[in-house]
């Protein structure tokens, strides 16, 4: 349970999360429970500085983090946009097109296995559809994302965080402008320029 004025930007996977005192894999601490509510308060390259209800914060890898879904923009603001799924959908279609292709001619005998490995090495696609939510695997990214329809977040990546403490922009994130008490969304550098 969430104290008052706690507004979460994020939740844990379902599998929990390690955790870290900093942004450096060899301070680790207590992992994150599944599903617990978090806010993103900053990110390093790919860790990310979370804060949870009771105050305590760790760094966790923030590619992991699942968004939550914030409310709808007011009509006066200013529209915002998001990772439109339909580029890594229509990917999705060629490579497994180009997979059936290559099964179509092994089975039909133009090929044979060595060249049927030759043809789809490198080839890589993941697609799950559960009614309005889909889970695109994205090759180029190397990370899993998951789709409600209009947008697309990261779900899950295959290497672990990059980066080390003070070789990357530190970003504050200011998950909702409406969120009173909340600063505006600033960029500091390394040698702390603005």
């Amino acid at each position: 349970m969430t104290t008052s004025g706690f507004r979460p930007t994020h939740v844990v996977p379902r599998h929990g999360l390690p955790a870290w005192e900093g942004p450096d894999p060899t301070r680790p601490t207590v992992p994150l429970d599944p599903l617990l509510p978090v806010r993103l308060v900053e990110r390093r390259g790919d860790w990310g500085h979370v804060l949870c209800s009771n105050g305590w914060s760790a760094w966790v890898d923030g590619r992991l983090l699942v968004a939550v879904p914030q409310d709808p923009p007011a009509a006066d603001g200013p529209e915002g946009r998001a990772a439109d799924p339909r580029p890594l959908l229509a990917r999705a279609e060629r490579a497994l097109a180009r997979y059936r292709d290559a099964v179509e001619e092994l089975m039909g005998g133009g090929l044979d296995g060595e060249s049927f490995r030759a043809r789809t090495r490198g080839l890589r696609v993941g697609v799950v559809v559960d009614g309005e939510s889909v889970w695109l695997y994205d090759p180029g990214q190397g990370r899993w994302v998951y789709g409600d329809g209009t947008r697309l977040s990261t779900y899950a990546v295959d290497d672990a965080p990059a980066g080390k403490p003070g070789r990357a922009p530190a970003r504050t994130v200011t998950p909702t402008a409406a969120d009173p008490g909340c600063a505006p969304t600033r960029v500091v550098t390394p040698d702390g320029d603005r």
